[in-house]
């Protein structure tokens, strides 16, 4: 399953995989728990495949964020937990990804991307190569 199927939703935990799409919404399943929820259009929903990380040069994709993570933690889920010191969220996310805005970025994103990538990991969804990039490289 790719990042465009994943959700996070405003005031809500966790993440949440799109199921299907309503007249007056969508229906979504909890990545936490399995249970199914209806969401509104009124609701704060933000796709994982739009959502990037500042960095000193340009905003670098959620997706490729992933990937640097995984390959720090040789596929495995992070060495540290998101509940962690303020400190070491920023150690550990500069290790990751040594030229990222320190101004824009703060602990809570840092937590934020750890406890989703484990999540994600925890749910066998490992594969956060882009589409698009799939799609071009087989024209080739």
């Amino acid at each position: 399953m790719s990042l465009d199927k994943i959700l996070s939703i405003g005031g809500k935990p966790g993440l949440f995989k799109l199921v299907t799409q309503t007249r007056s919404g969508f229906v979504a399943e909890s990545l936490l728990d399995g249970k199914k929820i209806t969401v509104g259009l009124r609701n704060n929903v933000s796709i994982l495949s739009e959502i990037a990380i500042y960095t000193l040069d340009e905003e670098l994709p959620l997706r490729d964020v992933f990937q640097k993570m995984q390959l720090k933690e040789k596929g495995g889920k992070t060495s540290i937990p998101h509940k962690s010191e303020k400190i070491a969220l920023e150690e550990y996310f500069f290790e990751v990804l040594p030229n990222y805005d320190e101004d824009r970025v703060y602990a809570s994103d840092i937590r934020k991307v750890i406890q989703w990538y484990n999540l994600l990991h925890d749910n066998g969804i490992t594969d956060f190569s882009s589409d698009v990039e799939d799609a071009s490289s087989e024209e080739e």
